[in-house]
């Protein structure tokens, strides 16, 4: 399944460029960092019930969900994703697949050996193929096939669309070698990651021309070598449907057939309940689902526990049944229409709980990490020392178990951005930057000149009189209060009043205290939106709903309206979580708008809620600002510039746009986001949680750098040099005055990682290249453009009688070797034929 904040394509495809820092990095604690040996570390295993090949049966077929048909089966474009990877796996040659650790390794189905035998002059690789292995048409692979991609990918010649050429351009040329099985490749200069090369390879038939290469490869494979070969696909039925190569020379596949079935992650778990599918990545509500299902297998058809209805109690039973009984017509037939709908849900639940208890849920860690991304390209992350603060005021412990605690994996944060635990070269470098640590961050952010006044003290450079002053006085006059108080007011006729009436009262110059009191005693009064009833029970709905506070409320979304202050019911208070950890001042938006910030500044005053120095009261403060107020999906609204506690400089709050996506299937990414913005809040920074939509999340805000912070995630490279370098390189500008970032969205890096990039891309001592890489991860660390937080769980959904399938980890599945188990071991999968 894919995963929001995962950029488009990256699957062995991180090749790019970016950004300029400020700040000094602190030598001696790098050079104490990047020494030492090795650590060591352990990932946590794969899961996938692996059986030996005799134990498991010939025949069936499998169907495995994706989330959409391939854009493309030529996995050099930029449009490849997920499911083009999982595809091309099972039909085209990957000469080095990376096994269970995360480690190239060399695939003897088509490699006999493959070797440097040359450094000097130059390096010079000698590859013997497997004499047997030959493409679907029955020609042998040979030196042309080689020949033919690196003409298409070295980036010399325009007509072939390609997203990526790294190492293929220090490829020199391509020989044949002493017969037709070897292929001599001769570098230009030395490539370290020369294993990275030719996987997957095709047949020179498509990357002989830009036709074939552009166009032909996008909708079909006509010339394969794998254990499958491409049968059909069927954009009616969402389907590529793979069979049994019959000249596949290793071992036999074991299914006739696997198909892979488009399915939707909100469609999942319907689809494995029905026996549409019978491998799927899931998350974590699904996986649980599939749990309670096997739980409840032996419950002899007593209702379940859990699911519609489940939290009926006997008296509201009662009552419903009392009520669709009685002898009032119109509340009989309401209830009966609602006991009705019930009993539907909880046949259809029952049903599909039935049908889970089929399957098993197989756990590992996903080879790829979730970062906090911090954009350095201007604004207050422009200064590194407010970057190592917001680094330094997380608990990255905490983050990790938020995700990966309920799941039963190994909640333990990730110190390294070029590689993840278990894989060789993996050490800790997040002493460079420096554990969490409150006063530290605190300390930090003082250096950089945000202070506890500093939201309300005017610009250092402004003069009695000057423009600047004057045009901050008028912001704070009574007649532009009273213009955003019309603005927040509109619709509600009593409440413009009322807002009028607090207007007049404090364009009264010398407003005493108790006046002030009483303004906001009458503005009580006045509010016919709530009443103690009804507050009781926002109360009440929010304790119950604590721990989904990041999530939108469906109403609101219904109604086109967003609730500035409050996530799920208009007019709540702030939720008693906030309160214990000393109200937090993030707030949750989906987009930004100008006009959103006067608007909660009017209300908040015209409540009497800000005080002579703008500041909240502690019983008043709440995320989001005023409860109740309401403004157009798509408004952000900041909490008041000088909220009590927060930082400022200038005039200005220290406040960062949080950007998090806003489908269901990131709830895990928001909640994360949540604690975030609560640790930041600690140190006096703000957010702004701007909920963007899953489909524009990547591309409209990260990639474009409309961010200040930002949840993303990725993958995992057995060559960091070769694709860690674009995500991590300092930009260069462009003619235009831009900055070139093809994939360093934090716009934040130095000539001396480069460097360190480039050092190791050359060095073909692996142990000296891992050392090199060592450094470049502490200069990374301490740079503060990205954060890595945890290894990503890995969740899928497998029928239980299939073997060799599952949660995967590093490695690179066999796809010949998947299939149910033998009928004496697991029974009979004579059922599973489709």
């Amino acid at each position: 399944m894919s995963h929001v904040g995962v950029p488009r394509g990256t699957v062995r495809k991180r090749r790019s460029l970016a950004l300029l820092t400020t700040g000094v990095l602190t030598i001696p604690v790098l050079a104490g960092c990047s020494s030492g040996s090795e650590e060591t570390s352990r990932g946590v295993p794969q899961d996938i019930a692996p059986a030996a090949r005799q134990a498991v049966s010939d025949g069936s077929t499998v169907n495995w969900a994706v989330d959409a048909l391939p854009a493309t089966f030529n996995a050099f474009q930029a449009d490849a994703d997920s499911a083009t990877t999982r595809i091309t796996g099972a039909l085209l040659p990957a000469l080095f697949p990376m096994d269970a650790s995360g480690q190239p390794k060399l695939n003897p189905d088509y490699l006999e050996s493959a070797k440097i035998i040359e450094r000097e002059p130059k390096q010079v690789v000698l590859y013997k193929l497997n004499q047997q292995a030959v493409w679907s048409d029955g020609r042998e692979i040979g030196a042309p096939d080689f020949v033919a991609q690196w003409r298409a990918l070295r980036g010399k010649d325009s007509a072939f669309w390609t997203a990526r050429n790294s190492g293929y351009e220090r490829i020199e040329k391509i020989e044949r070698g002493a017969d037709d099985l070897q292929v001599r490749v001769t570098f230009s200069k030395p490539y370290a990651d020369w294993r990275s090369l030719f996987s997957p390879l095709y047949p020179k038939e498509i990357t002989g021309s830009p036709d074939a290469f552009n166009d032909g490869a996008r909708t079909t494979l006509k010339n394969t070598a794998g254990p499958f070969v491409l049968r059909s696909v069927s954009k009616a039925k969402g389907t590529v449907t793979l069979a049994r190569n019959p000249r596949w020379w290793g071992d036999k596949a074991k299914l006739d057939t696997l198909v892979f079935r488009a399915v939707a992650a909100g469609d999942r778990t319907q689809a494995l309940a029905d026996g549409t599918v019978d491998v799927a990545d899931i998350d974590a509500s699904t996986a649980d689902r599939i749990t309670l299902a096997r739980r409840d297998r032996g419950n002899n058809g007593q209702p379940l526990a859990h699911g519609p209805g489940s939290e009926t109690t006997p008296a509201a039973a009662l009552r419903s049944w009392a009520l669709a009984h009685g002898s009032d017509e119109e509340a009989a037939e309401i209830a009966q229409a609602a006991r009705e709908k019930n009993r539907k849900a909880v046949v259809a639940y029952t049903a599909e709980q039935k049908g889970l208890r089929d399957f098993a849920v197989r756990k590992s860690l996903e080879p790829a990490y979730t970062q906090l991304a911090l954009n350095g390209e201007s604004g207050p992350l422009a200064d590194d020392r407010v970057r190592r603060a917001v680094a330094r005021a997380l608990d990255r412990e905490e983050l990790a178990r938020t995700v990966l605690g309920p799941l039963g994996l190994p909640a333990k944060p990730l110190g390294s951005h070029l590689a993840l635990a278990g894989q060789p070269g993996y050490k800790d470098g997040s002493g460079a930057l420096g554990d969490q640590n409150t006063k530290e961050a605190q300390a930090l952010l003082a250096d950089a000149g945000w202070t506890r006044g500093g939201a309300v003290q005017p610009p250092k450079d402004t003069k009695a009189g000057s423009e600047a002053e004057k045009k901050g006085a008028k912001g704070d006059a009574p007649g532009t209060e009273e213009d955003a108080e019309k603005e927040a007011a509109e619709g509600t006729k009593d409440d413009k009043e009322a807002k009028s009436e607090k207007a007049e009262n404090e364009k009264k110059a010398g407003q005493a205290g108790e006046e002030e009191k009483a303004g906001k005693k009458t503005e009580q009064d006045g509010e016919d939106s709530t009443t103690e009833d009804s507050t009781a029970e926002g109360e009440k709905a929010e304790r119950a709903s604590a721990d989904r506070a990041s999530e939108d409320s469906a109403a609101s979304r219904d109604e086109g309206l967003y609730i500035v202050g409050e996530d799920n019911k208009p007019g709540a208070h702030a939720p008693a979580q906030a309160v214990s950890t000393g109200g937090v001042s993030a707030v949750h938006v989906l987009a930004p708008a100008r006009t959103a910030a006067a608007q909660s500044a009017a209300l908040l005053r015209q409540a009497g809620a800000l005080g002579e120095d703008g500041a909240v009261a502690a019983q008043d403060k709440q995320p989001g600002g005023a409860a109740g107020a309401y403004a157009p999906v798509g408004t952000a609204a900041p909490a008041p510039a000088a909220a009590k506690g927060q930082l400022g400089k200038d005039g200005k709050a220290l406040t960062l746009r949080f950007v998090l996506p806003s489908g269901p299937g990131s709830q895990s990414l928001r909640s994360v986001g949540d604690k975030i913005a609560v640790m930041l809040e600690k140190i006096g920074i703000g957010t702004e949680i701007i909920k963007v939509p899953d489909e524009s999340y990547f591309k409209d805000h990260v990639a474009s750098g409309a961010y200040d912070l930002a949840l993303y995630s990725w993958p995992a490279t057995a060559y960091p040099a070769t694709d860690g370098r674009p995500i991590y390189a300092k930009p260069e500008p462009a003619t235009d005055g831009s900055l070139l970032v093809e994939q360093n969205y934090t716009r934040v890096g130095t000539d001396h990682i480069d460097q360190l990039f480039d050092q190791a891309a050359a060095e073909l001592d692996e142990k000296a290249a891992r050392e090199l890489m060592k450094q470049a991860d502490a200069r990374i660390w301490a740079a503060a453009g990205s954060i890595p937080l945890f290894q990503r769980p890995q969740l899928v959904a497998v029928d239980k009688k299939l073997a060799n399938v599952g949660a995967f980890g590093f490695a690179a599945p066999r796809y010949q070797d998947i299939g149910f188990k033998n009928r004496q071991a697991a029974g009979s999968p004579a059922d599973r034929k489709k």
